[in-house]
């Protein structure tokens, strides 16, 4: 007898309206363990407010959220990344004027059960320290551990953000255009780092991007969002040549 195993993150018949407005309609999203998995759109397709949705900073009207099987549905934002939820934003949410290590360690002492308080770093050589030491490791950044983040580039914060993430030892992570505002030098870099943390570590990542050319390269699949639905969910081949797609994302008829 086989059992079925669950996606890793799923959602169904996903809505929500804001002062009557539906901003996301009868949205159905299932993320098998170990994929990485892209979401495209066009601006005001949703996107962003799916993301809101699944991490829990917004709470839907219908449907539901599911992690590993488990519903999150009603679950607030910090009990989700607990259960293995974790996330990067648009916009930088690093201390600028803490170091790279001192970032990361951080969160590697609040996944650890300690504070979030800045006057309770853990010491030199403790498990949190050497956890974050790893992770900037892993995204290539142990060279800086003591540069404060405000100083490094754009780029550079946008690895310091993945590794923060790492930090919290999520096994499903949400990345939020992590390619925003970072310079065209920098963007194999980043590629080149998610490709390895997806291929490396098998985490599952749902990541949304506007730089196309990466992140067809990038995913096994792609989920494209119009008008707060999903219009197609299928290889990036496979979605680039749907008439559906290419009338209603691309502007042109197949």
């Amino acid at each position: 007898m086989t059992t079925s195993v669950p996606p890793a993150l799923a959602v169904r018949g996903l809505g929500l309206q804001i002062g009557g407005a539906s901003i996301l309609k009868d949205v159905d999203l299932e993320v098998p363990a170990g994929s990485l998995v892209g979401v495209i759109g066009p601006n005001g397709a949703g996107k962003t407010t799916l993301f809101n949705v699944i991490s829990g900073i917004a709470k839907p009207t219908e449907g539901t959220v599911h992690l590993g099987g488990a519903d999150i549905t009603r679950m607030s934002v910090p009990r989700r990344a607990r259960a293995g939820l974790g996330r990067t934003f648009q916009t930088s949410n690093l201390f600028p004027k803490l170091s790279l290590l001192e970032n990361v360690r951080l969160a590697a002492q609040v996944s650890r059960g300690g504070s979030y308080s800045l006057l309770k770093f853990p010491r030199r050589h403790d498990a949190a320290t050497e956890e974050a030491l790893a992770r900037l490791d892993d995204v290539g950044l142990s060279h800086k551990v003591h540069t404060p983040a405000g100083d490094i580039s754009h780029g550079d914060k946008r690895k310091l953000e993945i590794a923060v993430l790492l930090a919290t030892d999520s096994d499903v992570l949400l990345l939020d255009e992590p390619m925003a505002g970072v310079s065209r030098a920098d963007i194999p870099g980043l590629v080149d780092l998610i490709s390895r943390l997806h291929r490396d570590s098998g985490r599952t990542i749902l990541m949304v991007e506007h730089h196309m050319d990466v992140l067809l390269g990038l995913v096994e699949k792609v989920a494209v969002m119009y008008y707060g639905t999903i219009i197609a969910f299928d290889t990036p081949q496979s979605v680039m040549a749907d008439p559906t797609v290419q009338s209603a994302y691309l502007g042109t008829a197949a």
